[in-house]
């Protein structure tokens, strides 16, 4: 693959998490954060991405999230589990998608906010259609997705350099 050929980066955010007597990393997902999870995972199969790899926070929700939307996929990436994800500002972020070999071509991160929606709008230079509008219309609520694309090698991703193509919310 030349890395030339647009890249696929899903910014994935954890489903509804549960408020239960654990500590922030520990929190499981709720009854409606299992639904919206498996619910957009169907969507991510609608999309036709063939992921080759996944970024996932070490947190319980996060890790139940992915297991969940994972299994709705045709096809599973190799899912690495990236402490440095949790808690992660749009800049750790970006440092941490630099590090992806570049024989990847389609990736799928699975944070938290306020991280991933500030990376959605940092990494967007561009849209189509409507997607940017209904993205700063429904902001980032849990289980949502943006789909962006660029052109390089991993380590030149960097503010602007993406174009948002999709943006998917479960309804309240």
């Amino acid at each position: 693959m030349s890395v030339a050929e647009p890249r696929r980066i899903v910014l994935f955010r954890h489903a509804k998490a549960d408020w239960p007597q654990v500590n922030d990393h520990d929190r499981p997902l709720a009854e409606r954060g299992r639904m919206d999870a498996a619910e957009a995972g169907r969507r991510l199969a609608d999309t036709g991405i063939p992921f080759d790899l996944a970024l996932c926070s070490t947190a319980t929700r996060t890790r139940e999230t992915w297991k969940l939307a994972v299994h709705e996929l045709p096809h599973r990436p190799r899912t690495v589990y990236e402490e440095r994800v949790y808690e992660a500002s749009p800049g750790d972020l970006i440092a941490v998608l630099n590090e992806t070999p570049d024989d990847a071509r389609h990736l799928v991160l699975i944070g938290h906010n306020p991280g991933v929606h500030g990376l959605a709008e940092i990494l967007s230079g561009d849209s189509e259609g409507d997607s940017a509008v209904r993205m700063n219309r429904r902001g980032f609520p849990t289980a949502a997705y943006a789909v962006l694309t660029f052109s390089g090698p991993w380590k030149s991703l960097e503010p602007g350099v993406g174009t948002l193509v999709d943006y998917w919310a479960p309804t309240d």
